[in-house]
């Protein structure tokens, strides 16, 4: 048993031994890139981590070169593959901004439909619970909207109306908890406001009947509560 254990040890060990040289001609191969001169070369190599899901690897090398393929032919796929680098990496802030970059410098593009489309859909990944900041959330409506406006043709249109309506959903459900909340609070004036925005801002609401019933009974409290010379105006 205990010779097995040796031979195990030595197999593992032997085997350390032949990939840490692999692993190091690796890193050195990348660091050699890094420093090369050969736009062309670093640009496919770039392309090829971004294919092969390396993405920060591949936005190492097209920041190296960022600045070598302006006004050539590289420039216009190198701002693609950079935003889609943050995109893959769902780092949906900066992929966003770089999207909307790409469109605003290459707005006659093949690509400029998707982009601005992929810019868009950032923003609806941003927003969150309808119990938190509805900031990234009305962002998201407008800039679907956007692009509704800006590509009516496009086969995406039907998607973008389906996440706007998700994205509706989640602020008309804010708007009537807060409204509820006043309710359950026994603020009643406040109560009444709100469940009406609500009405006027979300006519198709399935919240309808409730509210309705609500606005008349705050409004029946608001008013039994009353100083008594208003309570039967009230």
């Amino acid at each position: 048993m205990k010779r097995k254990n040796i031979i195990i040890a030595f197999i593992l060990l032997l085997s350390c031994v032949v990939t840490l040289p692999s692993c190091s001609n690796t890193k050195t191969g990348f660091t050699k890139l890094l420093k090369s001169d050969d736009r062309d070369l670093m640009f496919n190599e770039a392309v090829a981590y971004y294919e092969k899901g390396s993405y920060v690897k591949a936005l190492q090398l097209f920041d190296r070169i960022a600045v070598l393929v302006k006004g050539t032919d590289k420039e216009e796929p190198l701002n693609y593959y950079y935003a889609q680098c943050y995109y893959e990496q769902s780092d949906y802030v900066l992929a966003n901004y770089y999207f909307k970059r790409y469109v605003s410098q290459f707005p006659f593009s093949r690509r400029a439909d998707e982009c601005a489309y992929l810019a868009a859909i950032c923003k609806y990944m941003e927003s969150s619970s309808y119990s938190l900041d509805p900031t990234p959330t009305t962002e998201a409506i407008s800039e679907l909207q956007s692009y509704i406006n800006t590509y009516p043709q496009s086969d995406k249109i039907e998607m973008c109306n389906v996440y706007i309506d998700e994205l509706r959903n989640k602020l008309e459900e804010k708007d009537y908890q807060i409204a509820l909340m006043y309710y359950k609070m026994e603020e009643y004036k406040a109560a009444v406001v709100c469940f009406n925005n609500i009405l006027k801002d979300y006519p198709s609401t399935t919240h309808r009947e409730e509210i309705m019933y609500r606005i008349v009974c705050a409004q029946y409290e608001f008013a039994k509560n009353s100083v008594t010379d208003k309570k039967k105006d009230r």
